[in-house]
């Protein structure tokens, strides 16, 4: 058979681009960032590289239960780059090399799935202006990691900017108008005193007469923003204080020293526990004098030495509940306790419907807990800062460069992954 000069070189072609394609599969790779305790050399910027990828709409691949929950990446030379800078440890794999892990989770017997995480979330933390370093792991933990995100206050959340995020962080928050029940301890102080001046003008500001007002109506713009489908994550006293305001719609808990009235003498029969989030059948501390709101904190009860101090995760099915899953990657199932205004929650005020993802049996508490609300969830983490054990007011930030394998700040870490994950449907 004679071919055409044409035909010859349209051959030619075909040939160039089989070439090519065989060419491109015998060289492409990935790369592997290991999450376990033996290998990477810092957990936390680990997932700073991760958003990153996302941000410049790399999907990453999170191997749940692999090797602590690793990732992996396309290879790109920037992102590649973005890990030898941060001091992140690395593999880059052929697709062959890949393609063995992910036939190894995809095994029935191995406890494991992939989660395509495909868009990076826009990352809001309700903090006010004034708040100092100390005041706030997750702010902290994101500027650690070289993760974006951007502070919004009561202004904001009034003019209704939530639905513009994905993700919002709630910390060392009182919403319930009390000013943390620091006034006993600190009112002479010149920070406590300003922090009340603010507060009574911003609620004069959006026509309040008491700050519990005004705490109320953000609490209730962030349950909105859950129900559309935002992801909510709280720690320390955030999570007691905003089911507590939510509960308290419509009376008075506030004693005199903090809104200038006694509180409503039946204050506790009158709270509605179906408007909050995870608690139930809490009591109210109505002591001003009582650094405490209720008896949803298992503070007061634990009576845990600090050197036995620890909480354990739960391990889910990764495949039926990825989840839970998700939001406790870690290289370790035993995590250091710490501290806070809100420790942790005591079993007995906890909702039937409220997921527990970590406890400490001892104490007969729980730490970590996730639920869903509307379209959106909520994860509530107990305690101030993962790598101080009793943090105290006016004490210097946690230098995390000291703390890069923080099992205790992964958490937090994977609560702003979460959002990005890609839905899947629940299996039975």
């Amino acid at each position: 058979m004679f071919y055409t000069t044409g035909q010859r070189m349209k051959g030619r072609f075909i040939l160039y681009l089989a070439f090519i394609s065989i060419q491109t599969n015998a060289f492409a790779a990935k790369i592997f960032i290991p999450m376990d305790a033996e290998t990477q050399t810092n957990h936390l910027k680990a997932y700073g590289i991760a958003y990153e990828a996302l941000r410049k709409s790399i999907p990453v691949d999170w191997l749940l239960n692999y090797k602590g929950g690793s990732f992996g990446i396309d290879q790109v030379e920037s992102i590649e780059r973005l890990c030898k800078l941060r001091g992140v440890s690395y593999e880059v794999m052929s697709d062959a090399q890949y393609l063995g892990i992910m036939d190894q989770i995809a095994n029935p017997d191995f406890n494991g799935d992939i989660i395509k995480l495909e868009k990076a979330p826009k990352i809001a933390v309700y903090t006010p202006p004034n708040k100092e370093p100390w005041d706030d792991a997750v702010t902290m933990v994101l500027t650690y990691a070289e993760i974006p995100f951007d502070k919004v206050y009561d202004d904001d959340v009034l003019d209704g900017k939530l639905p513009t995020y994905d993700w919002l962080h709630l910390h060392h928050e009182d919403f319930t108008g009390q000013y943390g029940k620091f006034w006993f301890g600190y009112h002479n102080t010149s920070w406590y005193q300003n922090d009340v001046k603010s507060a009574e003008t911003m609620a004069a500001k959006h026509g309040y007469k008491k700050v519990s007002q005004l705490k109320l109506a953000v609490a209730k713009r962030i349950k909105d923003f859950v129900a559309g489908g935002g992801y909510m994550f709280a720690m320390c006293s955030a999570t007691d204080t905003y089911d507590i305001a939510l509960a308290a719609e419509g009376t008075d808990i506030c004693a005199e020293p903090f809104d200038g009235d006694p509180m409503a003498p039946d204050a506790q029969q009158r709270l509605d526990f179906t408007k909050c989030f995870a608690f139930k059948d809490f009591t109210l501390v109505t002591n001003p004098y009582e650094y405490e709101y209720s008896n949803i904190d298992n503070t007061n009860f634990r009576h845990v030495p600090m050197d036995i101090d620890y909480f354990t995760l739960f391990t889910f099915s990764a495949k039926f509940d990825p989840v839970p899953t998700m939001l406790c990657q870690n290289h370790t199932t035993t995590i250091k306790g710490f501290m806070g205004q809100t420790t942790a929650f005591r079993k007995e005020v906890l909702k039937s419907s409220v997921l527990v993802m970590g406890e400490e049996k001892a104490a007969n508490e729980v730490r970590y807990i996730h639920g869903e609300f509307g379209k959106g969830t909520w994860t509530f983490y107990g305690g101030h800062d993962p790598e101080d054990y009793q943090h105290n007011i006016g004490d210097p930030p946690t230098d995390l460069s000291l703390h890069p394998n923080s099992p205790g700040y992964r958490l937090i870490l994977n609560n702003v992954l979460f959002p990005a994950a890609k839905k899947k449907p629940r299996k039975t």
